[in-house]
């Protein structure tokens, strides 16, 4: 019996569910997101028995979540960081969307015409499909990148966070162009689809940043009587920019991401408040939209395209990303041949995909439900193949360096005004090969270390304390980049 108390207590023991698995999980250096979906699929209609087939609804869901993570992965993205690699990531945010979408969709269509699998899709719904799963997943890059907390040579982890966070309109405008072309039944004209692309470009870029010098400037500028306020007031911008984009007729995916960067760089009142109350919501609606996909498949349907998505897959994976990647990253000579496979391999795939493969189900394309089964099995292949693997490769690879964050594990927060930075410094014995003691780490000039965290001691350090290899160092440096200011 459907009520509201029981909506609200099946939907607080998925999302208490989901937190406790993801705990074990993240031991075995299983994706988290991939565990939300599974559990998802577990109380399903295959699973526990909770029905729920509105595809519209999924997909009013994850524009809301996308909006929020699009937006926090924008605040925690410098500008300094990505400013070296930003050409690199624009051009695999749009060319290599576009390229891995006719690679993948003519392998798609050629499968479908030469050989005896179940798949039979003409050019247009294969390309259709290719374009549901073009773009890398930004929810589960920024997830996976960040919560490893693994940091990357040449500028690596900026360049992929960059790409995910930007492709997505790419992707979407892809979509919707081939959705309106099958359903008319009208041929695929080029020149139009590249001029709303612009236009989505430009009009999201505009507006995404305009609202974003207004929103710090109302933040800044308002004087309320509950700091807790301030986040909220920080959230409604976000959505009314992502709205008010979308009714331009631009991307509000993009405008939210440049929101993001812009307000993430810029000085910003009670900006502890802000990140504290927008990485909860982030991940609340992370949950939220994986939890809602895993119940939205049927399991046992995917069953029947099992085949054509391994298939499918495995091109993705091994010959259409690597080919995208690699002419992409062709005029750039900054990576390294290792840094390209690294790239490469970091194609994953996420809730993105299965939210542009709800627009077919939505728009009643023909073959919609084989997409979207295609499309939902595929993204759990990519979340256990290369989700689980990013961390191997960059080490097998030699990518890795040593772990740094923002210092939050010390609990210790700056005032803005400062213009200064906190990182914290995990000690490898290769760092201590020269000496064990803190004068002998030869930090750059003006940069401090505050305080070393040994086990669950805080010790306030001088240049004479002796060092041991997994010790933390809270360390405080001037901001030497300009903001966006």
């Amino acid at each position: 019996m459907i009520t509201a108390e029981n909506i609200l207590l099946l939907g607080s023991i998925l999302i208490a569910t989901s937190i406790l698995i993801s705990k074990s999980g993240y031991r075995f250096g299983i994706p988290t997101l991939l565990l939300f979906l599974l559990v998802g699929m577990a109380f399903g209609s295959d699973g526990l028995g909770i029905s729920f087939d509105n595809a519209s609804d999924a997909q009013f869901i994850g524009m809301i979540a996308l909006s929020i993570i699009l937006f926090t992965g924008g605040m925690d993205t410098k500008i300094s960081e990505i400013r070296p690699v930003l050409f690199q990531g624009i051009v695999l945010s749009t060319a290599g969307v576009a390229l891995t979408t006719l690679l993948t969709g003519l392998f798609i269509y050629f499968t479908s015409a030469y050989t005896s699998l179940s798949i039979a899709l003409p050019l247009t719904t294969s390309l259709l499909l290719a374009a549901t799963m073009s773009s890398t997943d930004s929810a589960s890059v920024f997830n996976l990148l960040r919560s490893q907390r693994m940091n990357l040579k040449q500028n690596l982890r900026p360049l992929l966070e960059l790409e995910s966070g930007s492709n997505d309109p790419m992707a979407y405008m892809l979509t919707i162009a081939l959705i309106e072309v099958i359903s008319s039944g009208s041929s695929l004209n080029i020149g139009a689809v590249a001029f709303d692309l612009v236009t989505q470009f430009a009009v999201g870029a505009l507006l995404g940043y305009g609202f974003a010098r207004i929103t710090v400037w109302i933040i800044n500028k308002l004087n309320l009587p509950n700091s807790s306020l301030y986040p909220i007031m920080l959230l409604s911008m976000v959505l009314i920019t992502f709205t008010v984009t979308d009714m331009a007729h631009g991307n509000g995916y993009l405008a939210t991401y440049i929101m993001g960067i812009v307000v993430g760089n810029t000085r910003l009142a009670f900006r502890k408040e802000v990140n504290t109350f927008m990485n909860g919501m982030t991940w609340l609606f992370q949950i939220i939209m994986f939890l809602t996909l895993g119940l939205l498949v049927n399991p046992h349907e995917m069953l029947d395209v099992i085949w054509e998505a391994l298939l499918i897959g495995g091109f993705m994976m091994l010959v259409a990303r690597p080919l995208s990647v690699v002419a992409c990253l062709l005029p750039f000579k900054g990576l390294s041949g290792k840094a390209r496979i690294f790239v490469s391999w970091v194609g994953l795939r996420g809730a993105v995909p299965i939210i542009f493969a709800t627009y077919p189900v939505v728009a009643r394309i023909p073959d919609c439900n084989q997409i979207f089964n295609i499309v939902f099995f595929i993204t759990l292949l990519s979340l256990i193949i290369q989700g689980m693997s990013i961390a191997k490769a960059a080490r097998s690879l030699g990518l890795d360096s040593p772990q740094t964050n923002d210092g939050n594990e010390f609990g210790v927060e700056i005032p803005e005004e400062l213009e200064t930075d906190l990182s914290e410094i995990v000690l490898t014995d290769e760092m201590l090969a020269k000496g064990n003691r803190l004068a002998d780490m030869h930090l750059a000039k003006g940069r401090l270390v505050m305080l070393v965290k040994r086990n669950n001691e805080f010790i306030i350090p001088n240049g004479q304390i002796e060092l041991r290899s997994g010790d933390k160092l809270l360390v405080i440096s001037e901001r030497t980049k300009p903001s966006v200011d």
